[in-house]
């Protein structure tokens, strides 16, 4: 079961989530403004070196300034989280603006695996995003999917146009409905904690699985802090991972 957290923008935390267990270590790069980050590029260096696979989320897509991210940082993964929909419809142009991103990013960088968010709605709702198709569109420029959680209903996601970071789980049986469907790994994020982790797997039989909101220290209002995480709850999220086998037979 692969693990996977991301946030990790320093490369002392970076080491720390290792050391917890973590296989997949991730940064986040806000904007084309500020996209060359020495710590977060230290940090790459120092996931490769303890073994373990570095993957990076730039929060927007132009081929040019995503061609200079790869270059500098020299990731693993580069992994695209936009949200590719409108309500319960296809953005058809969205999806052809990442299928030639993608599809660039494997001509030019083939030793860069690519993962790709496939927004689910809430549970219950999963019906009202097109989970499915879009896995089925984006799957021959993927390596790997992540399961990630997309508010509709009139909710507003914490980064505009894009899924995650809403501390909220998807739609498991959408989530296994895609992992059934796909002929690449998947991974289940969403709103997962120690105390959930374990189900979400048993239900979805994923290939690993994401923390972020749910493993965050908290302020003094008892808020996740972003981009600082709680060793503690990621040691207890890793153990609760290993002691938990996949089945796709789960009941929730």
């Amino acid at each position: 079961m692969i693990i996977q957290v991301y946030e990790i923008q320093a490369p002392d935390e970076a080491a720390l989530m290792a050391d917890c267990g973590v296989d997949h270590i991730g940064g986040v790069i806000l904007s084309t403004d500020a996209w060359k980050i020495p710590a977060l590029h230290e940090s790459v260096r120092v996931i490769r070196g303890m073994g373990r696979k570095s993957s990076i989320i730039p929060l927007f897509a132009h081929p040019d300034a995503v061609h200079r991210v790869i270059e500098y940082y020299m990731p693993d993964i580069v992994h695209f989280c936009d949200s590719l929909s409108d309500g319960s419809a296809v953005n058809e142009r969205a999806v052809a603006a990442a299928f030639a991103l993608q599809q660039g990013i494997e001509e030019r960088f083939p030793d860069v695996e690519i993962m790709r968010s496939i927004p689910i709605a809430p549970p219950g709702l999963g019906d009202l995003v097109p989970s499915l198709e879009l896995g089925r569109r984006l799957e021959p420029v993927s390596d790997w999917f992540l399961t990630d959680t997309l508010l509709v209903q009139g909710e507003k996601q914490p980064v505009a146009g894009h899924v995650g970071i809403t501390g909220k789980v998807c739609d498991w049986e959408m989530a296994r409905d895609l992992i059934t469907q796909s002929a690449i790994p998947v991974i289940l994020a969403g709103g997962l904690s120690p105390d959930n982790v374990g189900e979400g797997i048993h239900f979805t039989a994923p290939a690993g699985v994401d923390t972020c909101t749910a493993t965050n220290l908290l302020d003094t209002e008892g808020k996740p802090i972003r981009f600082r995480k709680d060793p503690d709850k990621v040691r207890r999220f890793v153990a609760a991972c290993r002691g938990t086998s996949s089945s796709p037979y789960g009941e929730r």
